[in-house]
């Protein structure tokens, strides 16, 4: 996954007022996925994508990915 929408998701994260914890827990994920997706170590499946999209009322491309 690329280092921009590793940046980004953790800023539109912040930018919610959201710890990792309540991000995780919103999404239904592991916090553990939450640092990966943030770090750019971990991709997130398109179901998840969606859900992150909604979460934080952001598209994918406002995340760097298109």
């Amino acid at each position: 996954m690329s280092e921009l929408f590793a940046k980004r998701l953790r800023a539109y994260r912040k930018l919610k007022q959201m710890t990792q914890i309540e991000f995780a827990h919103a999404l239904g994920v592991s916090v553990a996925i939450v640092g990966g997706l943030e770090r750019g170590t971990r991709t997130p499946e398109p179901q998840l994508m969606k859900k992150i999209e909604e979460i934080l009322q952001v598209t994918s491309s406002d995340l760097g990915l298109e």
